[in-house]
Protein backbone atom coordinates (compact mmCIF):
# COMPACT_ATOMS: atom_id res chain seq x y z
CA UNK A 1 0.00 0.00 0.00
CA UNK A 2 1.19 3.59 -0.63
CA UNK A 3 2.92 5.12 2.38
CA UNK A 4 0.62 8.15 2.43
CA UNK A 5 -2.47 5.94 2.54
CA UNK A 6 -1.03 3.90 5.42
CA UNK A 7 -0.25 7.10 7.35
CA UNK A 8 -3.72 8.53 6.80
CA UNK A 9 -5.39 5.22 7.67
CA UNK A 10 -3.33 4.84 10.86
CA UNK A 11 -4.42 8.27 12.09
CA UNK A 12 -8.06 7.55 11.24
CA UNK A 13 -7.94 4.14 12.98
CA UNK A 14 -6.33 5.67 16.06
CA UNK A 15 -8.89 8.48 16.30
CA UNK A 16 -11.79 6.10 15.74
CA UNK A 17 -10.51 3.62 18.35
CA UNK A 18 -9.94 6.29 20.98
CA UNK A 19 -13.31 7.89 20.29
CA UNK A 20 -15.02 4.59 21.15
CA UNK A 21 -12.76 4.13 24.18
CA UNK A 22 -13.75 7.61 25.39
CA UNK A 23 -17.50 7.23 24.75
CA UNK A 24 -17.81 3.58 25.69
CA UNK A 25 -19.52 2.10 22.64
CA UNK A 26 -20.67 2.82 19.08
CA UNK A 27 -24.32 3.91 18.72
CA UNK A 28 -26.50 1.22 17.13
CA UNK A 29 -23.63 -1.28 17.23
CA UNK A 30 -22.59 -3.69 19.96
CA UNK A 31 -18.98 -2.54 19.75
CA UNK A 32 -17.59 -1.73 23.19
CA UNK A 33 -14.16 -0.44 24.27
CA UNK A 34 -12.50 -3.84 24.07
CA UNK A 35 -13.98 -4.61 20.68
CA UNK A 36 -12.84 -1.23 19.34
CA UNK A 37 -9.28 -1.82 20.56
CA UNK A 38 -9.07 -5.31 19.04
CA UNK A 39 -10.62 -4.14 15.76
CA UNK A 40 -8.27 -1.14 15.67
CA UNK A 41 -5.26 -3.42 16.17
CA UNK A 42 -6.32 -5.67 13.31
CA UNK A 43 -6.93 -2.67 11.03
CA UNK A 44 -3.47 -1.28 11.81
CA UNK A 45 -2.01 -4.47 10.35
CA UNK A 46 -4.50 -4.54 7.50
CA UNK A 47 -3.71 -0.99 6.34
CA UNK A 48 0.04 -1.58 6.41
CA UNK A 49 0.85 0.73 9.31
CA UNK A 50 2.43 -2.26 11.09
CA UNK A 51 3.67 -5.63 9.97
CA UNK A 52 2.43 -8.71 11.75
CA UNK A 53 5.77 -9.06 13.54
CA UNK A 54 5.75 -5.39 14.61
CA UNK A 55 2.21 -5.71 15.97
CA UNK A 56 3.09 -8.76 18.06
CA UNK A 57 6.26 -7.06 19.30
CA UNK A 58 4.21 -4.02 20.39
CA UNK A 59 2.23 -6.06 22.92
CA UNK A 60 3.88 -5.77 26.35
CA UNK A 61 3.59 -9.33 27.64
CA UNK A 62 5.13 -8.37 30.98
CA UNK A 63 2.29 -5.96 31.74
CA UNK A 64 -0.33 -8.51 30.70
CA UNK A 65 1.33 -11.19 32.85
CA UNK A 66 1.39 -8.83 35.84
CA UNK A 67 -2.28 -7.95 35.44
CA UNK A 68 -3.32 -11.59 34.89
CA UNK A 69 -1.42 -12.78 37.97
CA UNK A 70 -2.97 -10.09 40.15
CA UNK A 71 -6.44 -11.01 38.86
CA UNK A 72 -5.93 -14.63 39.89
CA UNK A 73 -4.66 -13.57 43.31
CA UNK A 74 -7.60 -11.25 43.93
CA UNK A 75 -10.04 -13.87 42.61
CA UNK A 76 -8.92 -16.33 45.28
CA UNK A 77 -9.17 -13.70 48.03
CA UNK A 78 -12.67 -12.79 46.89
CA UNK A 79 -13.93 -16.37 46.64
CA UNK A 80 -12.48 -17.09 50.08
CA UNK A 81 -14.49 -14.25 51.65
CA UNK A 82 -11.47 -12.09 52.52
CA UNK A 83 -13.07 -8.83 51.37
CA UNK A 84 -16.27 -9.55 53.30
CA UNK A 85 -14.23 -10.25 56.42
CA UNK A 86 -12.19 -7.02 56.19
CA UNK A 87 -15.18 -4.80 55.37
CA UNK A 88 -17.49 -6.19 58.05
CA UNK A 89 -14.77 -6.12 60.73
CA UNK A 90 -13.92 -2.49 59.92
CA UNK A 91 -17.58 -1.41 59.93
CA UNK A 92 -18.35 -3.30 63.15
CA UNK A 93 -16.01 -0.94 65.01
CA UNK A 94 -17.67 2.22 63.67
CA UNK A 95 -19.67 4.12 66.30
CA UNK A 96 -20.26 7.29 64.25
CA UNK A 97 -21.01 7.97 60.55
CA UNK A 98 -17.65 9.75 60.20
CA UNK A 99 -15.90 6.71 61.65
CA UNK A 100 -17.73 4.49 59.19
CA UNK A 101 -16.60 6.77 56.35
CA UNK A 102 -13.02 6.56 57.60
CA UNK A 103 -13.28 2.75 57.67
CA UNK A 104 -14.56 2.65 54.08
CA UNK A 105 -11.79 4.99 52.88
CA UNK A 106 -9.14 2.98 54.71
CA UNK A 107 -10.37 -0.41 53.47
CA UNK A 108 -10.94 0.66 49.86
CA UNK A 109 -7.80 2.76 49.59
CA UNK A 110 -5.58 0.42 51.59
CA UNK A 111 -6.53 -2.71 49.67
CA UNK A 112 -6.21 -0.86 46.35
CA UNK A 113 -2.64 0.08 47.25
CA UNK A 114 -1.56 -3.55 46.99
CA UNK A 115 -4.29 -5.13 44.85
CA UNK A 116 -5.86 -3.94 41.59
CA UNK A 117 -8.36 -1.16 42.40
CA UNK A 118 -10.99 -2.34 39.89
CA UNK A 119 -11.28 -5.74 41.56
CA UNK A 120 -11.38 -4.15 45.02
CA UNK A 121 -14.35 -2.01 43.95
CA UNK A 122 -16.05 -5.06 42.48
CA UNK A 123 -15.80 -6.89 45.80
CA UNK A 124 -16.38 -4.03 48.25
CA UNK A 125 -19.27 -2.09 46.64
CA UNK A 126 -22.15 -4.52 47.40
CA UNK A 127 -20.82 -4.96 50.93
CA UNK A 128 -20.83 -1.21 51.56
CA UNK A 129 -24.40 -0.87 50.25
CA UNK A 130 -25.54 -3.67 52.56
CA UNK A 131 -23.70 -2.18 55.56
CA UNK A 132 -25.07 1.33 55.00
CA UNK A 133 -28.62 0.03 54.79
CA UNK A 134 -28.10 -2.18 57.82
CA UNK A 135 -26.99 0.90 59.77
CA UNK A 136 -29.87 2.97 58.28
CA UNK A 137 -27.55 5.43 56.50
CA UNK A 138 -27.54 6.93 53.00
CA UNK A 139 -25.28 4.63 50.91
CA UNK A 140 -24.26 7.32 48.38
CA UNK A 141 -21.44 9.12 50.27
CA UNK A 142 -19.92 5.79 51.27
CA UNK A 143 -20.06 4.56 47.66
CA UNK A 144 -18.33 7.74 46.52
CA UNK A 145 -15.70 6.96 49.14
CA UNK A 146 -15.25 3.44 47.75
CA UNK A 147 -14.57 4.68 44.20
CA UNK A 148 -12.50 7.74 45.05
CA UNK A 149 -10.43 6.10 47.78
CA UNK A 150 -9.77 3.12 45.48
CA UNK A 151 -8.43 5.46 42.81
CA UNK A 152 -6.32 7.51 45.22
CA UNK A 153 -4.98 4.54 47.17
CA UNK A 154 -4.05 2.71 43.98
CA UNK A 155 -1.59 5.49 43.11
CA UNK A 156 0.78 4.15 45.77
CA UNK A 157 2.12 1.10 43.89
CA UNK A 158 2.77 -0.36 40.47
CA UNK A 159 0.17 -3.07 41.16
CA UNK A 160 -2.51 -0.64 42.35
CA UNK A 161 -4.13 -0.04 38.96
CA UNK A 162 -3.69 -0.90 35.27
CA UNK A 163 -2.13 2.43 34.25
CA UNK A 164 0.52 2.12 36.97
CA UNK A 165 1.38 -1.32 35.61
CA UNK A 166 2.05 0.33 32.25
CA UNK A 167 4.13 3.03 33.89
CA UNK A 168 6.11 0.41 35.80
CA UNK A 169 6.97 -1.37 32.56
CA UNK A 170 7.84 1.79 30.64
CA UNK A 171 9.87 3.45 33.41
CA UNK A 172 11.86 0.49 34.68
CA UNK A 173 11.15 1.55 38.28
CA UNK A 174 11.18 -1.19 40.90
CA UNK A 175 8.05 -1.79 42.98
CA UNK A 176 9.74 -0.43 46.11
CA UNK A 177 11.04 2.70 44.36
CA UNK A 178 7.59 3.45 43.00
CA UNK A 179 5.93 2.92 46.39
CA UNK A 180 8.49 5.07 48.17
CA UNK A 181 7.86 7.92 45.73
CA UNK A 182 4.05 7.83 45.49
CA UNK A 183 3.06 6.13 48.75
CA UNK A 184 3.08 9.43 50.70
CA UNK A 185 1.04 11.09 47.93
CA UNK A 186 -1.59 8.35 48.18
CA UNK A 187 -1.66 8.49 52.00
CA UNK A 188 -2.24 12.25 52.11
CA UNK A 189 -4.65 11.90 49.20
CA UNK A 190 -6.80 9.51 51.22
CA UNK A 191 -6.92 12.04 54.06
CA UNK A 192 -8.01 14.71 51.57
CA UNK A 193 -10.64 12.36 50.09
CA UNK A 194 -12.09 11.64 53.53
CA UNK A 195 -12.14 15.37 54.41
CA UNK A 196 -13.82 16.51 51.19
CA UNK A 197 -16.55 13.85 51.34
CA UNK A 198 -17.12 14.63 55.02
CA UNK A 199 -17.48 18.39 54.45
CA UNK A 200 -19.70 18.07 51.37
CA UNK A 201 -22.22 15.78 53.11
CA UNK A 202 -22.89 17.51 56.47
CA UNK A 203 -26.37 16.03 56.77
CA UNK A 204 -24.89 12.53 56.76
CA UNK A 205 -21.81 12.97 58.92
CA UNK A 206 -22.38 15.86 61.33
CA UNK A 207 -24.83 13.90 63.44
CA UNK A 208 -24.73 11.98 66.67
CA UNK A 209 -23.50 8.43 67.05
CA UNK A 210 -25.03 5.67 65.01
CA UNK A 211 -28.11 4.00 66.51
CA UNK A 212 -27.47 0.48 67.72
CA UNK A 213 -28.42 -1.83 64.82
CA UNK A 214 -29.09 -5.52 64.92
CA UNK A 215 -25.86 -7.51 65.19
CA UNK A 216 -24.23 -8.30 61.86
CA UNK A 217 -24.09 -11.90 60.85
CA UNK A 218 -20.47 -13.08 60.70
CA UNK A 219 -19.28 -13.34 57.09
CA UNK A 220 -19.07 -16.76 55.49
CA UNK A 221 -15.44 -17.71 55.09
CA UNK A 222 -13.51 -20.42 53.35
CA UNK A 223 -10.80 -20.46 56.02
CA UNK A 224 -8.22 -22.70 54.32
CA UNK A 225 -8.47 -20.62 51.14
CA UNK A 226 -8.28 -17.35 53.11
CA UNK A 227 -5.10 -18.50 54.84
CA UNK A 228 -3.51 -19.85 51.67
CA UNK A 229 -4.40 -16.78 49.60
CA UNK A 230 -3.19 -14.38 52.30
CA UNK A 231 0.12 -16.25 52.60
CA UNK A 232 0.65 -16.19 48.84
CA UNK A 233 -0.30 -12.49 48.68
CA UNK A 234 2.21 -11.75 51.43
CA UNK A 235 4.86 -13.71 49.59
CA UNK A 236 4.17 -11.77 46.40
CA UNK A 237 4.50 -8.43 48.24
CA UNK A 238 7.79 -9.57 49.80
CA UNK A 239 9.03 -10.58 46.34
CA UNK A 240 8.10 -7.13 45.00
CA UNK A 241 10.06 -5.45 47.78
CA UNK A 242 13.00 -7.80 47.25
CA UNK A 243 13.31 -6.63 43.66
CA UNK A 244 11.88 -9.67 41.90
CA UNK A 245 10.38 -8.55 38.55
CA UNK A 246 6.75 -7.70 39.29
CA UNK A 247 5.40 -9.69 36.34
CA UNK A 248 7.25 -12.83 37.46
CA UNK A 249 6.23 -12.50 41.12
CA UNK A 250 2.59 -11.77 40.28
CA UNK A 251 2.24 -14.55 37.72
CA UNK A 252 3.96 -17.09 39.95
CA UNK A 253 1.78 -16.20 42.95
CA UNK A 254 -1.46 -16.20 40.96
CA UNK A 255 -0.79 -19.51 39.23
CA UNK A 256 0.33 -21.24 42.44
CA UNK A 257 -3.18 -20.66 43.74
CA UNK A 258 -4.52 -22.78 40.88
CA UNK A 259 -3.19 -25.80 42.82
CA UNK A 260 -6.30 -26.50 44.86
CA UNK A 261 -8.61 -29.40 45.69
CA UNK A 262 -11.58 -27.23 46.67
CA UNK A 263 -12.16 -24.40 44.17
CA UNK A 264 -13.51 -25.34 40.75
CA UNK A 265 -11.31 -23.88 37.98
CA UNK A 266 -14.28 -22.34 36.17
CA UNK A 267 -15.01 -20.17 39.21
CA UNK A 268 -11.54 -18.65 39.01
CA UNK A 269 -11.68 -18.15 35.24
CA UNK A 270 -14.98 -16.26 35.63
CA UNK A 271 -13.23 -13.85 37.99
CA UNK A 272 -10.54 -12.95 35.43
CA UNK A 273 -11.32 -9.76 33.46
CA UNK A 274 -10.53 -11.14 30.01
CA UNK A 275 -11.94 -8.07 28.18
CA UNK A 276 -9.50 -5.82 30.06
CA UNK A 277 -6.55 -7.98 29.00
CA UNK A 278 -7.75 -7.86 25.38
CA UNK A 279 -8.23 -4.07 25.66
CA UNK A 280 -4.61 -3.68 26.75
CA UNK A 281 -3.29 -5.86 23.94
CA UNK A 282 -5.33 -4.01 21.32
CA UNK A 283 -4.32 -0.56 22.54
CA UNK A 284 -0.63 -1.52 22.54
CA UNK A 285 -0.91 -2.26 18.82
CA UNK A 286 -3.07 0.77 17.98
CA UNK A 287 -0.66 3.19 19.65
CA UNK A 288 2.35 1.48 18.03
CA UNK A 289 0.68 1.92 14.64
CA UNK A 290 0.25 5.64 15.27
CA UNK A 291 3.87 5.94 16.39
CA UNK A 292 5.13 4.26 13.21
CA UNK A 293 2.97 6.48 11.02
CA UNK A 294 3.16 9.88 12.71
CA UNK A 295 6.02 10.11 15.21
CA UNK A 296 8.23 12.40 13.12
CA UNK A 297 10.80 14.96 14.34
CA UNK A 298 8.26 17.70 13.58
CA UNK A 299 5.66 16.09 15.85
CA UNK A 300 8.20 15.70 18.65
CA UNK A 301 9.21 19.33 18.24
CA UNK A 302 5.56 20.41 18.48
CA UNK A 303 5.19 18.36 21.68
CA UNK A 304 8.21 20.21 23.06
CA UNK A 305 6.16 23.40 23.03
CA UNK A 306 4.00 21.85 25.77
CA UNK A 307 7.04 21.83 28.12
CA UNK A 308 6.32 18.35 29.43
CA UNK A 309 9.55 18.48 31.42
CA UNK A 310 7.74 20.92 33.72
CA UNK A 311 5.77 18.99 36.43
CA UNK A 312 2.81 21.38 36.31
CA UNK A 313 2.55 21.24 32.51
CA UNK A 314 2.86 17.45 32.49
CA UNK A 315 0.21 17.15 35.21
CA UNK A 316 -2.22 19.39 33.31
CA UNK A 317 -1.70 17.56 30.00
CA UNK A 318 -2.05 14.14 31.65
CA UNK A 319 -5.18 15.19 33.55
CA UNK A 320 -6.88 16.58 30.42
CA UNK A 321 -5.94 13.56 28.32
CA UNK A 322 -7.06 11.12 31.03
CA UNK A 323 -10.39 12.93 31.32
CA UNK A 324 -10.94 12.70 27.56
CA UNK A 325 -9.99 9.09 26.85
CA UNK A 326 -9.52 7.50 30.31
CA UNK A 327 -6.25 6.88 32.11
CA UNK A 328 -4.91 3.70 30.48
CA UNK A 329 -5.14 5.04 26.90
CA UNK A 330 -3.71 8.37 28.08
CA UNK A 331 -0.56 6.70 29.43
CA UNK A 332 -0.06 4.85 26.16
CA UNK A 333 -0.43 8.04 24.13
CA UNK A 334 2.10 9.89 26.32
CA UNK A 335 4.75 7.15 26.08
CA UNK A 336 6.64 8.45 23.00
CA UNK A 337 6.70 11.99 24.41
CA UNK A 338 8.03 10.98 27.85
CA UNK A 339 10.97 8.90 26.65
CA UNK A 340 12.97 11.85 25.16
CA UNK A 341 12.71 13.95 28.35
CA UNK A 342 15.78 14.60 30.52
CA UNK A 343 14.46 12.61 33.51
CA UNK A 344 11.98 9.97 32.25
CA UNK A 345 11.55 8.09 35.60
CA UNK A 346 10.48 11.28 37.39
CA UNK A 347 8.18 12.20 34.50
CA UNK A 348 6.60 8.73 34.60
CA UNK A 349 5.90 9.10 38.32
CA UNK A 350 4.08 12.36 37.61
CA UNK A 351 2.11 10.69 34.81
CA UNK A 352 1.16 7.82 37.15
CA UNK A 353 0.06 10.26 39.86
CA UNK A 354 -1.87 12.60 37.57
CA UNK A 355 -3.58 9.91 35.46
CA UNK A 356 -4.72 8.11 38.62
CA UNK A 357 -5.97 11.20 40.48
CA UNK A 358 -7.68 12.44 37.30
CA UNK A 359 -9.79 9.29 37.40
CA UNK A 360 -11.85 10.91 40.17
CA UNK A 361 -12.79 13.96 38.11
CA UNK A 362 -15.93 12.45 36.54
CA UNK A 363 -17.98 9.28 36.82
CA UNK A 364 -16.50 7.97 33.54
CA UNK A 365 -12.93 8.93 34.49
CA UNK A 366 -11.91 5.43 35.53
CA UNK A 367 -13.14 1.86 35.27
CA UNK A 368 -13.28 1.71 39.08
CA UNK A 369 -15.92 4.46 39.11
CA UNK A 370 -18.04 2.66 36.54
CA UNK A 371 -17.81 -0.60 38.46
CA UNK A 372 -19.07 1.10 41.64
CA UNK A 373 -21.90 2.82 39.73
CA UNK A 374 -22.98 -0.38 38.00
CA UNK A 375 -22.83 -2.57 41.11
CA UNK A 376 -24.66 0.11 43.13
CA UNK A 377 -27.39 0.38 40.46
CA UNK A 378 -27.93 -3.38 40.70
CA UNK A 379 -28.70 -2.81 44.40
CA UNK A 380 -31.06 0.10 43.70
CA UNK A 381 -28.66 3.01 44.37
CA UNK A 382 -28.20 5.57 41.58
CA UNK A 383 -25.01 7.60 41.27
CA UNK A 384 -25.68 10.39 38.77
CA UNK A 385 -22.96 12.07 36.71
CA UNK A 386 -23.44 15.45 38.38
CA UNK A 387 -23.80 14.08 41.90
CA UNK A 388 -20.50 12.33 41.41
CA UNK A 389 -18.80 15.40 39.89
CA UNK A 390 -19.88 17.58 42.83
CA UNK A 391 -17.51 15.57 45.01
CA UNK A 392 -15.11 14.28 42.38
CA UNK A 393 -13.91 17.68 41.14
CA UNK A 394 -12.74 18.99 44.55
CA UNK A 395 -11.22 15.60 45.43
CA UNK A 396 -9.29 15.60 42.15
CA UNK A 397 -8.02 19.17 42.58
CA UNK A 398 -6.97 18.51 46.18
CA UNK A 399 -5.13 15.27 45.39
CA UNK A 400 -3.41 16.71 42.30
CA UNK A 401 -2.20 19.62 44.42
CA UNK A 402 -0.81 17.17 46.99
CA UNK A 403 0.88 15.19 44.22
CA UNK A 404 2.54 18.28 42.74
CA UNK A 405 3.61 19.47 46.18
CA UNK A 406 5.29 16.17 47.06
CA UNK A 407 6.74 15.48 43.60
Amino acid sequence: MPEEFSRFAAVAIFLGTYAVVAVGRVPRLRLDRTGAAVLGAALMIGCGALTEAEAFAAVDLGTLALLFGMMLLVANLRLAGFFRLVTVQAAARARHPATLLAAVVLVSGGLSAVLVNDTVCLAVTPLVVALARHLRRDPLPYLLAVAMAANVGSAATITGNPQNMLVGGFSGLAWGEFALALGPVAALGLVATFTVILLLHPGEFFVRALPAPEPLRPPRLHRPLVIKSALVATGVMVAFLAGVPVAVASLLGGTLLLLTRRVKPEKLWREVDWPLLALFAGLFVVVAGLEHAMLTPAVLAAAGALHLENPLSLTVVTTILSSLVSNVPAVLVLKPFIEPLADPPRAWLIVAMASTMAGNLTLVGSVANLIVAQRAAADGVTISFWRYARTGVPVTLATLAIGLWLR
